[in-house]
């Protein structure tokens, strides 16, 4: 969010270098970070650090089975939550690949994973009721960054919350990509919507590797040394990455933070627009995607649609011209708050170059 090196993420790099790498013990820099996360997301009351967004997947699934004593976890068709082997080696990907062994995956592991289609509550609904009772975490990402950047349906993670509440599965947000960059309490203060648990990473510390992970008390409290779920790490919560990200939440703070990175991502999606009649330019403050296709994708099925040789000219094209995005139109790029209107004025130019 605050781009490669900005000098305050420096600075407290630096200063946690002088006092201290690493002590494989809490320090008082921990409790500052986890009152900052609780305060930007009203749905966590406690929260665990750990190293990395699957870490913080991988644990809070961890939690839900503890907290309801169920094996089955659902996931979406097209999301992606880091390579947790239960929701990595599933899938129509994972089939077409050869499996679950194929993968280096237990297919038992794999085997408690159910699959629903994103954006359709009639498929989380069905599954629900064919193993009733068995579910214990329904995960998400709010805003899919792995198929296209995705609009959830108007409606959709309302429907997923009652379900869960009608079944009595957790809701898991997968906030790792749209966690402090959509928004300071991510997709899930844009949606309005409180999930049991919430995953974190990537934009917490301005660059520096993170992961969290955190929910309601009465979640949380599964964890050893109150409950019985053991998770622990030498470096989790390490001082540099710490004080970094205090440094960069304290920043992202800011009265009207988010308003400039609102701005410049409303803006670069109408510029686009007309560029292509095909050229579809999905986006949230922070986050977007560029593909070719005759509509926006709603879930995986609108895949087939996606022209990914054009995209491919495109990409080539922009690359020659220092423009860097990600090599596949299906995953998410960036902007961050020190992109420039001409950074992307001149990245518009560059793609309407490209498409002529």
């Amino acid at each position: 969010m605050l781009g490669h090196s900005h000098p305050i993420l420096r600075e407290a790099a630096s200063q946690a270098l002088q006092e201290g790498m690493v002590f494989g013990a809490s320090t008082p820099w921990e409790l500052e970070f986890a009152e900052a996360i609780c305060d930007a997301y009203p749905s966590i009351q406690q929260v665990r650090l750990v190293n990395s967004g699957a870490e913080a997947v991988a644990s809070a699934l961890r939690v839900a089975r503890g907290a309801t004593r169920r094996a089955r976890i659902l996931k979406f068709e097209g999301c992606y939550h880091g390579h947790v082997e239960c929701l990595d080696a599933v899938g129509l990907e994972a089939e077409a690949n050869g499996g679950a062994l194929a993968l280096g995956a237990s297919p038992g592991s794999a085997g408690e994973t159910l699959v629903a289609d994103f954006n359709s509550l009639e498929s989380v609904e069905k599954l629900l009721r064919q193993h009733f009772r068995e579910v214990a975490a329904v995960i998400v990402e709010p805003i899919p960054g792995s198929m296209g950047v995705v609009r959830p349906a108007t409606g959709f993670l309302t429907g997923l919350r009652e379900l869960c509440d009608e079944h009595g599965s957790l809701l898991i947000f997968d906030e790792v990509l749209s966690g402090s960059r959509v928004a300071r309490g991510g997709a899930q203060q844009l949606f309005q919507v409180r999930p049991d648990l919430t995953c974190l990473g990537k934009a917490l510390a301005g660059g520096m590797p993170i992961g969290a992970y955190g929910g309601q008390s009465r979640w949380m409290s599964q964890l050893a040394p109150v409950g019985k779920v053991y998770q622990a790490g030498t470096f989790c919560g390490n001082p540099v990455t710490v004080r970094c990200a205090i440094a960069n939440l304290k920043l992202l703070s800011e009265p009207d933070g988010y308003l400039p990175l609102a701005s410049q991502t409303e803006w670069l999606t109408q510029a686009l627009k007309p560029l292509d009649p095909h050229l579809q330019c999905v986006a949230y403050p922070g986050m977007f995607s560029l593909y070719f296709a005759p509509r926006e994708i709603s879930s995986h099925l609108d895949l087939e649609a996606v022209d990914l040789a054009r995209f491919a000219t495109l990409y080539h094209h922009l690359l020659k011209r220092g423009i860097y995005l990600p090599p596949s139109c299906l995953d998410a790029a960036g902007i961050s708050l020190v992109h420039t209107r001409s950074d992307l004025e001149s990245f518009v130019e560059a793609v309407r170059e490209g498409l002529s």
